[in-house]
């Protein structure tokens, strides 16, 4: 009997490991902008399968994305004390492990999304998994523009939905993906400064450590908060939502330039923290009022 508590400890901790290539906590995000690109883009009566195809498909080639970005970056994740513990650079896991899980599950998203979706929703996404391991990744450990080129991939699952639901990208589209990628430079610059020695001590070029005055971290947080305000209020002038939406958004954007200008005034370590805890509650609350106010 104890024996095998002991083996399905290990298993129940490998799977842990394996879950944890894929970090689907911060993939929920990933999924929730899938989901309200496809509820946006919809025209007539929402149909469960497509819909269903949609979210686990994106949320399997973000993981499959994360799963490779862990593998190319296991050796400066080893470096730094937030991500020395994951399962490659603590070696619970070995690299060809970590391959074979991302790419099996970036194959079944891939087709989960073509066979239940359309071919175009399984092209964008094939786009989002390829600019992130193949451009963003490499690029990160070599400029600090990385930053800007990696949220690139970020902004695109609304698209991927939008692609699902509509069968084609229109300028709606792209403003849904606008949105997310002025709101994630704010959120990824703040992470920057609240670890930037961690950043420093593994060799990324990140903003914050090759200016560590940090007038450049801040003040660019608060320039991409501040062109996201007018941004987040197109859908309205799209006519995509209406007036409700228009005021929650208009609401938001205020307080997201108000978080990135108190940064910009302190770069307090704390000041940067509330940026980044801001934009985590911004965007799911953007999206809540997006869907209620067409629903």
């Amino acid at each position: 009997m104890r024996s095998e508590a002991v083996v399905l400890a290990a298993s129940k901790s490998r799977a842990a490991d394996f879950a944890a290539l894929a970090k689907p906590r911060l993939n929920m995000l990933v999924v929730m902008s899938a989901l309200a690109g496809y509820l946006m883009g919809t025209t007539e009566g929402i149909a469960p399968l497509p819909l269903l195809a949609t979210l686990a498909g994106t949320g399997l080639v973000a993981g499959g994305a994360s799963a490779f970005n862990q593998l190319l970056e296991r050796d400066l994740d080893g470096l730094m004390r937030r991500t020395r513990m994951r399962p490659l650079p603590d070696r619970r896991l070995q690299p060809v492990e970590a391959a074979i899980f991302g790419a099996l599950i970036t194959i079944t998203g891939l087709l989960v999304l073509a066979a239940f979706a359309n071919l175009l929703a399984a092209g964008v996404a094939l786009v989002t998994h390829l600019s992130y391991v193949v451009v963003y990744t490499p690029l990160k450990r070599r400029s600090s523009f990385g930053t800007v080129i990696g949220a690139i991939p970020g902004a695109l699952p609304p698209v991927i939905g939008w692609a699902a639901s509509r069968g084609s990208l229109t300028s709606e589209a792209w403003t849904l993906f606008g949105i997310v990628f002025l709101w994630q430079l704010p959120h990824f610059l703040a992470i920057a400064w609240m670890y930037r020695e961690d950043y420093g001590r593994a060799g990324y070029p990140m903003l914050p450590v090759i200016e560590p005055d940090g007038h450049s971290t801040a003040r660019q947080s608060l320039i991409y908060a501040t062109a996201l305000l007018p941004l987040s209020l197109a859908p309205t002038l799209l006519g995509l939502t209406g007036k409700v939406y228009f005021a929650g958004a208009l609401v938001l954007g205020l307080w997201y330039m108000y978080l990135a200008f108190r940064f910009v005034r302190t770069r307090a370590v704390r000041d940067a923290r509330t940026v980044f805890f801001g934009s985590i509650v911004y965007l799911p609350l953007v999206w809540i009022l997006m869907i209620a106010n067409k629903l």
